[in-house]
């Protein structure tokens, strides 16, 4: 009664999943419509089976593996009132609800809830405006509450529950880190595996249990690297490495899809020795095959799960036990409940943490504990083997200790001395063209415009992002920082479209692009 948005903090195994169903239960008693967003479409397999036990076919599922047909069926079931439970991803937002009653918003951390291409919406943000428009309720839950959430809470702004304990008395996993400096040092490292983690493996598969080994990298390796120069090879695109993917025996760019076969020497040097450094799911695949010969492998990522039932196919192979090593990107660290897994393995965790990014230690905190979850989450204690070559960093002893509230104080001290997200507001504006020369004066005309309309905002750029070309287009930002109680920010906003308007009827900028992403992820 006194708040509709809840935020619902429960460690991971607590038994939200329960809760969401008593919570929709009610809701159906009242005669109205639920919508239940989860960020990707790996989880809705089993969050799916366990509510159409329940809810039978009232329930509806959408996202984008469906067909047109399947997904106007929806649609309309949703808009006729024969669909009252919607599961679906952030575009599930969109649909004509009539009589919406509640909004369950799972993992409501995730970054997967922000759409990084035109419309650029945040889903969680769009949920919470949807169910003011409905007069509904929201119930945002994670084991890793976001940290907008919890400033939120704060604030006073949302009401927060707590599940401090999994269900059943299960106990959280313990923690280990295997420092991969000292390993390579003492030459006990094997591939991409310490002793440690081989170690662990051979003994968790003795007790017929099963393993997750998470890396957020896929493909076979990053880049082909020439070990004389140290060139890499790039994509004629974009201004990033091609990515090699041994299974399709070619470099691919993830960017713009370009690809092109590997090269029988270095373009720079003609040197023949090219190597491929640094491990991607694919290589992991490989090399743990190598190692356990006799054991079931399989591999979670986006090229393994083009196809509708590909991820459904893989999570029951896994959770019948056929399958005793699953070797996955971020689609294996959220809501996924399985009962014998004994070891989870963590690859590059420092790469999540270096980032250039505001947010990179808050998601490598949130992708380690989410993934930590998935082990023991039944009467054994489950055991999670960190491979870092800075063991010393603070950000593991808030993972080992389960210091979730703890480490959110930590990042809300962080962002409040460097006027970050929540205690500003943040719009990115990108300049992009073919002509580089052009995207910089653009990006300088538009930041001084800018600081003459808006003299009491922090306005910085214009620079060139990490990855500085994109399908042949140039890109140059601008980041506009506003203080959370700064004037309307509808009336800034139509201040920087008057001033993108005005340079577009300037003959140079024909080709150019603005693009405005507000709250940029």
């Amino acid at each position: 009664k006194k708040f509709a948005p809840w935020l619902l903090y429960g460690i991971t195994g607590s038994g939200k999943t329960e809760l969401y169903i008593s919570l929709i239960q009610k809701v159906f008693d009242s005669g109205a419509q639920v919508l239940f967003l989860l960020p990707e479409i790996a989880l809705t397999t089993q969050i799916v089976l366990r509510l159409r036990k329940v809810f039978g076919n009232e329930l509806g599922i959408y996202h984008s593996k469906f067909s047109d047909n399947e997904r106007v069926e929806v649609w309309n079931g949703v808009a006729d009132g024969r669909i009252r439970l919607v599961i679906g991803v952030r575009s599930s937002v969109f649909l004509p609800f009539e009589n919406l009653g509640l909004i369950i918003i799972d993992e409501e951390h995730d970054g997967s809830y922000k759409q990084d291409r035109a419309p650029r919406y945040q889903a969680r943000d769009t949920a919470l405006m949807l169910a003011r428009i409905h007069h509904a309720k929201v119930v945002l839950g994670s084991g890793t509450p976001s940290t907008d959430s919890y400033f939120h809470v704060k604030e006073g702004h949302f009401g927060m529950v707590e599940l401090t304990e999994r269900y059943g008395g299960a106990q959280l996993p313990e923690i280990k880190l295997a420092n991969v400096s000292a390993e390579t040092k003492q030459k006990k490292i094997k591939g991409s595996f310490t002793s440690g983690l081989i170690r662990a493996i051979t003994e968790t598969l003795e007790q017929n249990k099963q393993v997750i080994l998470f890396q957020n990298r896929r493909g076979y390796a990053p880049c082909i690297e020439c070990h004389d120069c140290g060139q890499t090879i790039q994509c004629h695109n974009c201004s990033v490495s091609l990515t090699y993917h041994q299974f399709r025996n070619a470099l691919i760019c993830h960017y713009c899809g370009y690809r092109e076969q590997i090269p029988k020497a270095c373009p720079s040097c003609s040197s023949n020795a090219l190597r491929t450094p640094g491990p991607g799911t694919e290589k992991l695949e490989e090399e743990i095959k190598l190692y356990f010969p006799d054991v079931s492998v399989q591999r979670m990522d986006y090229d393994t799960t083009r196809t509708k039932s590909s991820h459904e196919k893989i999570l029951n192979d896994f959770s019948t036990g056929k399958t005793k090593i699953l070797v996955g990107t971020q689609m294996v660290t959220k809501g996924l409940d399985f009962d014998h897994v004994g070891l989870v393995g963590v690859f590059d965790a420092d790469r999540m943490m270096y980032f250039p990014d505001f947010r990179s230690v808050e998601r490598a905190f949130q992708l380690i504990t989410q993934v930590s979850g998935r082990a023991g989450r039944r009467a054994d204690q489950g055991q999670v083997l960190i491979q870092t070559r800075n063991p010393e960093n603070p950000l593991f002893q808030y993972i080992i200790k389960h210091q979730v509230k703890p480490f959110l104080e930590t990042q809300l001290e962080d962002r409040m001395q460097n006027n970050y997200p929540p205690y500003s507001r943040v719009i990115e504006i990108s300049f992009r063209d073919p002509d580089k020369k052009l995207s910089v004066e653009a990006a300088e005309i538009f930041a001084g415009q800018s600081r003459k309309a808006f003299p009491a905002i922090q306005i910085l750029g214009p620079g060139e992002p990490g990855i500085g070309k994109i399908r042949n287009e140039f890109i140059h930002t601008i980041l506009f920082k506003i203080p959370r109680n700064h004037g309307n920010l509808g009336e800034i906003k139509m201040k920087m479209l008057r001033i993108s308007e005005l340079m577009h009827t300037d003959r140079r900028f024909k080709k150019l692009r603005i693009i405005f992403d507000v709250d940029p992820i």
